[in-house]
């Protein structure tokens, strides 16, 4: 089961159960309109570029974007020197957005949820694994880059 244990497959259970949520929800909450719609496609595709620009820094840095391994560069540039967090940043960006493009407000709950399930099962750890490895480094890095910024 260790491969249920990361992000994207959390991500895919939150946007199912967002998708759920959207069968479910009476029409009367819901918000409609083209300014909700684009909102909610503006939030996906902004956490869709936020990804795509920490993945490229990681692979420029020749770095893991697996969670559970060990890095072997503390990446502080690129999008990684305005957020600690910008691949999970994205992912509940995309979770926003496709609850608005859906038009489920309900299903906004989620997005909190969402991250602090990704905080406590892998930020936490990662940074912990951060912290022996790089430790000064990653203590000046973690005080003027704040986690989900």
């Amino acid at each position: 089961m260790k491969w249920i244990d990361i992000p994207p497959v959390w991500l895919a259970i939150a946007v199912a159960a967002t998708w759920a949520v959207s069968q479910l929800q009476p029409a009367a909450i819901a918000l409609g309109g083209s300014a909700v719609d684009f909102a909610g496609g503006l939030l996906v595709g902004g956490g869709l570029v936020l990804m795509a620009l920490a993945v490229a820094e990681m692979r420029k840095r020749r770095t893991t974007v697996m969670p559970h391994m060990e890095a072997d560069t503390l990446v502080t540039t690129g999008i990684f020197s305005r957020s600690r967090n910008p691949i999970y940043l994205g992912d509940a960006l995309v979770l926003a957005g496709l609850a608005l493009r859906w038009d489920t407000p309900a299903a906004l709950i989620l997005v909190p949820l969402f991250m602090a399930t990704i905080t406590q099962r892998f930020i936490v750890p990662e940074e912990n694994r951060l912290r022996v490895k790089f430790r000064a480094d990653f203590a000046r890095y973690c005080q003027k880059t704040r986690r989900w910024a």
